[in-house]
């Protein structure tokens, strides 16, 4: 990690007290500009530090920011992150239909000398190479850029999605400069395919969930390790694990009290959490509002330590919540024919955790009519048995069938 001089106390109480007032915002925004008249120039925001991308010798900023939402119409989030120092910009082919890569496009194409300060990274839906060339094209006219810094392959689950072909595009894409470099996102089968890249040889990085419930497991800490001597570049997603304390349980509380007593909220925790592992390089989270970038660029410049005991409450708090949280270990729940429960549960916890109702019916919706309807009729009994988390999936999928539609 880059060095950055640690907050004191007062100024991160400041700087977070300001999220919800806005007052930072305004004050950093005149800042970047300058003043006029005889007064001195006030230097500008902090800056997010950088981390090592793996092996690639590039160092991205370790807040990234996810653009899984209609950037034409907020082009003030992006100015903000620059003046914060978040460089590392995330998006995709499929995001808001193109909206997200169209709005990044748009801020370009205002900005011209801004792109060279952005890691860029977009990625294809596709998997044949006819495919992903077109999708690439797409993009880079989308985006009004001619390369693409980290270019994925969008949702991987299994490792034979990514064949001896694919290779031979990434390294033709490469030497034709429309992208630097070459990798995978996962929300499922995590450390397996992580383990799997890492003997592949030519994969520079990955995009993977990982959070405070996650990281601990032998499985996730092999795969890390065995990435990080491979030279992969990590970048973690779905980092709340699930979403904010609902207050329901004493460790909830407990929790969530003890965080905002040191000064953070229960969220700007969950991702301190995940940054405390140095292999990491950034975050990716979204933050569609500029109140939600300055709350994590706030904790990004927090570099105080979680003590043991706030390790303990989040261990605690993972043990008591399993079962209402997907882990993503979609091989068991593959093995029930025709029934996407691992897509369902992601469109769940977007309906239940993050709110976005909206979007969460609208992936569901894509799926087949008569997978639908047989959501609701399937027996779960033998995978609820596998189920390592305890999670009632029968229960969970029919209730999708009712609230998503």
């Amino acid at each position: 990690m880059s060095s950055s001089r640690r907050l004191s106390r007062r100024e991160f109480f400041k700087l977070a007290g300001a999220v919800g007032g806005g007052s930072l915002l305004a004050t950093t925004g005149a800042l970047a500009q300058g003043t006029s008249g005889s007064a001195a120039p006030t230097p500008g925001p902090q800056q997010v530090v950088t981390r090592a991308f793996g092996k690639t010798g590039v160092q991205v900023s370790m807040l990234s920011a996810g653009g899984m939402f209609d950037i034409t119409t907020n082009q003030l989030v992006l100015k903000q992150a620059l003046q914060f120092g978040v460089t590392y910009w995330d998006t995709a082919d499929c995001y808001n239909g193109g909206k997200s890569e169209q709005g990044i496009g748009q801020f370009f194409e205002k900005y011209p000398e801004t792109r060279k300060k952005v890691f860029l990274v977009t990625k294809s839906d596709a998997r044949d190479p006819d495919g992903i060339s077109k999708l690439l094209d797409q993009s880079l006219n989308r985006l009004k850029t001619d390369y693409i810094d980290l270019y994925f392959i969008h949702g991987v689950s299994k490792i034979k999605e990514l064949t001896p072909e694919t290779k031979a595009w990434a390294e033709k894409a490469k030497a034709s400069g429309k992208i630097k470099f070459f990798g995978f996102s996962t929300h499922s089968n995590m450390e397996e395919l992580m383990q799997a890249a890492a003997k592949m040889g030519w994969i520079d990085g990955i995009m993977m969930t990982y959070n405070f419930r996650i990281m601990h497991s032998d499985a996730m800490k092999t795969a890390v390790d065995r990435c990080v001597q491979a030279g992969i570049g990590l970048t973690a997603m779905k980092t709340q694990g699930g979403g904010s304390v609902k207050t329901e349980t004493e460790t909830e509380l407990r929790m969530a009290g003890r965080f905002l007593q040191q000064g953070f909220t229960d969220k700007q925790a969950k991702l301190r959490a995940v940054w405390e592992n140095p292999n990491i390089a950034s975050i990716c989270s979204q933050m569609p509002n500029t109140t939600i970038l300055t709350s994590n660029v706030a904790a990004a410049l927090n570099q105080t330590k979680l003590s043991s005991e706030d390790w303990l409450l989040f261990d605690r708090y993972a043990k008591e919540t399993a079962c209402g949280y997907c882990a993503g270990c979609a091989g068991i729940c593959g093995s029930a024919p025709d029934l996407p429960i691992q897509d369902v549960m992601r469109n769940l916890m977007y309906y239940h955790s993050y709110g976005d109702c909206e979007r969460a019916r609208a992936w569901f919706a894509q799926l087949p009519y008569d997978t639908r309807r047989n959501l609701a009729m399937a027996d779960y009994s033998a995978v609820e048995r596998r189920c390592p988390q305890g999670m009632a999936i029968g229960e969970m999928m029919r209730s999708a069938g009712r609230i998503l539609v």
